[in-house]
């Protein structure tokens, strides 16, 4: 009743008053020890039945699933579908992102299995459910560190997580690099591991001998069900991870790689984060030939991996990557051979409660955008019109520990500008954005007064970021507002538990 009320009052304080206005301290609390399971024998379980039975799940409970498989993910379907057979309702769905394929659950929605959501995206059937007020309560759209946080402090209380698990040993440890579904880091599912009150591993690689290569220790799992498969890796890659081949983004890439190789951060010892979409990927192969050129050697590359940065680690230009999800399966064995490929959970990733996160080592982040607006707030969780279909991920917490933090967007999308007046969700608060960067050129936070004088003669096109928004609007007009309508189906919160903004229905 008290977490009732404590997310209600926020709710309460929030509606009705601008971001700025509502920015609701929350006190820091201590984080919890980590668990450690009573269950040290007889963990293997003959049926997820039996799994549902052995944690005493009941209606009103909280359970929770990661999202390393993305995509291809399997478990949550065959978790809940065991679930809806023993009639157990009201459910709290608590995952670190749901995906497209995650549509299969939308009949336990409609008959009330699930009622409230804890999550970081939401995209298909289940956003627009939620973007309705379908839910009990607002759904919850946390960022990878502030779900961390909640997790860790006992702001969020998981009764039960259902881990994927591509490897799994009886005696319960778990990793994600060996299996038919290998999916690389398993940094989310760490976290639940850590601090649920029941864990049970889902796998479809059962073996005997115990792991040489450990992701989560033994001691966290309380039980282990041996499923045919437990999803497609293949689906992990839902986006881009391979360079742009769009003049448009190629050119985007090719001003960032410029912001980048004329700041003051790139010397040997630099670190940074690139996201896995085109741009991105484009940047950073263009940073690569910089690096090269100059004989500059990076301290670390932190944050989702990707084929580019893991080869640049192997040639020996990153010194050390820290993973807290995997993009590309093609990397996947790397993590098991090179001392340097580090595996790490999404607290230790971006944690605010936790010393020195790794979100706080980086130099420079280059982040993308669904829509920005003039005060430099980012929107990654609703699209132009206001449809739900993103996620806030690691973007938030990325902008904030990072020296230097670039968005990189097209200025149009079709004929659509996306630098507006004021975006539809904030998601990313402005004063942690340094530099816009689109295809006519860059914009730079007035806020960073340094940067503006740093970069005066860099050979990019530059404008105030008011001047920038007139091209747009110029060039394919001022957009209508799209109309939203007095049901908030969701709240956003910042890293550290202020919630920002809201998501309402559209009309």
């Amino acid at each position: 009743m008290k977490d009732e009320l404590t997310f209600l009052q926020k709710y309460k304080e929030f509606n009705n008053k601008t971001w700025y206005e509502a920015q609701v301290e929350i006190p820091k609390q201590p984080l919890l020890q980590t668990r450690q399971t009573a269950n040290t024998e007889g963990k293997v379980l003959a049926s997820l039945s039996k799994a549902i039975d052995a944690v005493e799940l009941r209606n009103g409970m909280t359970v929770s699933f990661h999202h390393a498989l993305r995509n291809g993910d399997l478990v949550m379907q065959m978790v809940f579908a065991a679930i809806h057979e023993k009639g157990i309702k009201n459910l709290t769905l608590s995952a670190s992102s749901l995906s497209l394929v995650q549509d299969v659950l939308f009949p336990y929605f409609e008959d009330g299995t699930i009622t409230a959501v804890d999550t970081s995206g939401a995209r298909g059937k289940l956003a627009t459910w939620i973007q309705a007020g379908k839910l009990s309560k607002p759904a919850i759209f946390r960022t990878h560190g502030g779900r961390a946080r909640a997790i860790s402090t006992g702001e969020l209380k998981i009764d039960v997580a259902f881990l994927a698990a591509p490897c799994c040993d009886t005696l319960g440890n778990v990793n994600g690099v060996d299996g038919k579904a290998a999916c690389g880091s398993l940094g989310y599912a760490m976290v639940d591991a850590a601090y649920a009150k029941t864990v049970v591993a889902v796998t479809d690689n059962l073996v005997n001998k115990p792991l040489e290569y450990v992701s989560i220790p033994a001691k966290q799992v309380d039980y282990i069900v041996e499923v045919p498969s437990i999803g497609n890796p293949a689906g992990i890659a839902t986006g881009s991870i391979r360079p742009s081949k769009s003049p448009v983004e190629r050119l985007i890439a090719h001003y960032a790689a410029q912001v980048i190789a004329n700041s003051s951060f790139f010397k040997t010892g630099i670190s940074f984060q690139f996201g896995s979409g085109g741009i991105a990927i484009s940047t950073a192969k263009a940073i690569r030939t910089e690096m090269e050129q100059r004989k500059i050697v990076a301290s670390s590359a932190v944050g989702g991996m990707t084929g580019v940065l893991i080869e640049m680690l192997q040639d020996g230009l990153i010194d050390k990557v820290y993973d807290p999800q995997t993009f590309d399966t093609s990397i996947i064995h790397i993590m098991k051979e090179n001392p340097n490929y580090h595996e790490i959970s999404a607290s230790d990733y971006a944690n605010p409660f936790v010393p020195a996160p790794a979100v706080d080592l980086l130099d420079v982040a280059v982040l993308s955008a669904t829509e920005m607006d003039v005060d430099f707030n980012v929107n990654v969780l609703t699209n132009s019109y206001g449809k739900l279909i993103g996620a806030p991920g690691g973007h938030p917490d990325a902008a904030a520990g990072a020296k230097l933090s670039i968005v990189t967007m097209p200025l149009l999308r079709g004929r659509l500008p996306m630098l507006l007046d004021r975006v539809n969700t904030i998601v990313t608060p402005g004063n942690t954005i340094d530099v816009l960067v689109t295809e006519y050129g860059i914009a730079i936070n007035p806020l960073r007064q340094d940067l503006v004088d740093h970069y005066r003669r860099l050979a990019v096109p530059q404008y105030h970021v008011d001047e920038l928004q007139a091209k747009a609007y110029k060039l394919v007009g001022k957009p209508q507002d799209n109309t939203f309508g007095n049901i908030i189906g969701g709240v956003v919160e910042y890293r550290d538990g202020r919630i920002i903004d809201v998501v309402r229905n559209v009309k």
